[in-house]
């Protein structure tokens, strides 16, 4: 490319990033990596009474912790409309004074009507071209419309969906600034995006109509036109936009629910995008491959089944001491005890790891490492609580409150041992001893359990359990 590639993520602040903003986020911050390019943070905050600095916050997180790094935005100056008002204010009025624009004085309330008229009749309103020529003074209160072609087409080629079409005769000329003042969406984009010097717009499909009105304000303002590319739609199961009924779309929810950013990007980037048969990206592996050429112009479902396969695969790659930092806030959230040897923490997550797919399914599946099981799985009991079970825990306690030393391999020998010595399973020994160190019949490793959680836990659970089932408590 002879041109540096500059690409621009400009969210508008009225609500939390969803997971299809982010997608769009992710597909620039990857062209503009693998072109080593340039990645734009803007915020369209010029609707005041829906954008809040909550929202403006909550976006932020949510691209630092996808890793979404930008080269230019806030907290820089310049990067929010609202700042960049008297930018747009001057673009206006050049347009104004070429005769590419033109003041309105027709009242809002009349042009509902021929909305409402157009739309009983089933036909698509536009603007009459009422105040066109009428040459409206400056004195009186005006908007300022664009004027458009009357008749032929804008062709826009999209990287994405080929050779689109836009008859002028479908199209009209749009406000660019309202009576009030304020700049509208249309233009403000078209002025950021010059002023920026994008060279590529990649956003999502839903922007689409958009661009010939777009493409015919670059092109009265003398600017060159980007190139576009429109990303299909997410969809849910029922092949319907993605929306809240569907369940979680914000991007901080599934941080909430403990996914790993890695699966969450490397989800995201293969919605609608594809490089081979490869499921597995690492980010570095994202960048190398990422190519607008392969997105798909069909709307991609939204596979939650995908995302958590995901989720475990990524949790079985991470490092000990990763896990577990990033455990800690999800056991406190949960009231549980935070040990201090960080540690012995990673060997924990270690254990978890296989079968989690997320944080909080870590938290759940070993919350009996941190605090003491409140009961026994009644299932579980019903099976292995039998009569036989009081000699055998009694002899257990015996036989580990000497064992040296206190771990997996040798936990084992001494299990293997005394089964063979009462004549029964492995199973037995250890099923029983699983139930009474975690209340469950599924855990890790139960002789890595036991020896987490030392012989002083092991052997107070066991004593626990024997004075349950010998009704002492």
């Amino acid at each position: 490319m002879a041109e540096p590639v500059r690409v621009r993520f400009a969210p508008s602040p009225t609500g939390h990033l969803h997971v299809g903003g982010a997608r769009t986020a992710l597909f620039n911050w990857l062209f503009a990596r693998r072109h080593r390019g340039v990645f734009i943070l803007r915020v369209e905050d010029t609707d005041r009474s829906r954008s809040t600095e909550e929202f403006i916050a909550s976006i932020v997180e949510a691209l630092r912790w996808l890793g979404l790094d930008w080269d230019e935005g806030p907290p820089a100056a310049g990067y929010r409309q609202t700042e960049r008002l008297e930018i747009y204010r001057a673009h206006a009025e050049r347009l104004l004074a070429e005769g590419r624009a033109y003041r309105c004085v027709c009242p809002p309330e009349e042009l509902e009507a021929q909305r409402k008229a157009a739309q009983a009749r089933g036909e698509t309103f536009r603007y009459s071209g009422k105040c066109r020529e009428a040459h409206v003074p400056a004195d009186v209160p005006h908007a300022l419309r664009l004027k458009l072609p009357l008749s032929g087409q804008t062709v826009v080629q999209d990287l994405i969906h080929g050779t689109v079409v836009f008859e002028h005769g479908q199209l009209d000329d749009w406000i660019i600034v309202r009576t009030d003042g304020s700049p509208t969406y249309n233009f403000c984009v078209v002025v950021d995006d010059v002023t920026m010097k994008i060279t590529h717009v990649i956003r999502g499909n839903d922007h689409l109509s958009n661009t010939p009105k777009q493409i015919l304000c670059y092109q009265a303002l003398g600017y060159p036109v980007p190139a576009f590319a429109h990303i299909p739609m997410i969809l849910g199961a029922d092949r319907s936009r993605l929306s809240k009924r569907h369940g979680a779309t914000s991007v901080l929810a599934f941080k909430e629910e403990g996914f790993l950013p890695e699966a969450m990007v490397n989800y995201l980037a293969r919605l609608g995008w594809s490089h081979g048969d490869q499921e597995i990206f690492s980010r570095e592996e994202l960048v190398q491959h990422f190519d607008l050429a392969h997105i798909g112009s069909a709307g991609a479902v939204f596979d939650r089944v995908k995302l958590e396969w995901l989720g475990n695969h990524w949790m079985k790659q991470m490092p000990a001491e990763r896990l577990a930092n990033d455990l800690v806030p999800f056991l406190q959230r949960a009231g549980l005890a935070v040990p201090a040897d960080r540690q012995w923490l990673g060997r924990v997550t270690e254990t978890l790891k296989e079968r989690a797919r997320t944080f909080v399914e870590m938290v759940e599946l070993g919350a009996f490492y941190f605090a003491d099981p409140a009961g026994y799985d009644r299932e579980a009991g019903v099976k292995f609580f039998t009569p036989e079970a009081v000699p055998r825990l009694a002899l257990l306690l015996k036989r580990l409150a000497a064992h040296e030393p206190f771990e997996p391999e040798a936990l084992e020998t001494l299990y293997r041992g005394l089964a063979a010595e009462l004549g029964v399973k492995l199973v037995d020994l250890a099923q029983l001893t699983r139930i009474a160190l975690t209340g469950r019949d599924a855990s890790p490793p139960i002789f890595q359990v036991a020896a987490l959680l030392g012989r002083e836990k092991t052997l107070a659970r066991l004593r626990k359990c024997l004075a349950v089932l010998e009704g002492k408590a």
